[in-house]
């Protein structure tokens, strides 16, 4: 079996660690909210506050790897009525 190299470069970058750490600190505060302009309520999940904070160093272009395409599931109040 041959080995694998570890690569030593950083997934993610300095600031979108500070990114992530200033949403956790807003989320126990009780500052952080959800969606684009913050009508969707209070993040009280932990993993929600993470996604929000790498969204948000994505955004300024700090080094995050890219979100992943997951299969979007088809709702079922949308279908066409005939």
């Amino acid at each position: 079996m041959a080995s694998r190299k570890k690569s030593s470069r950083r997934k993610y970058g300095k600031s979108s660690s500070k990114h992530v750490k200033s949403a956790m600190h807003r989320r126990k505060k009780g500052t952080l909210e959800r969606g684009k302009s913050g009508h969707g309520g209070k993040v009280k999940s932990r993993k929600q506050a993470i996604a929000i904070g790498l969204s948000e160093a994505r955004k300024k272009g700090a080094k995050v790897p890219r979100k992943k395409k997951g299969s979007r599931k088809r709702s079922s109040h949308k279908k066409k009525r005939r």
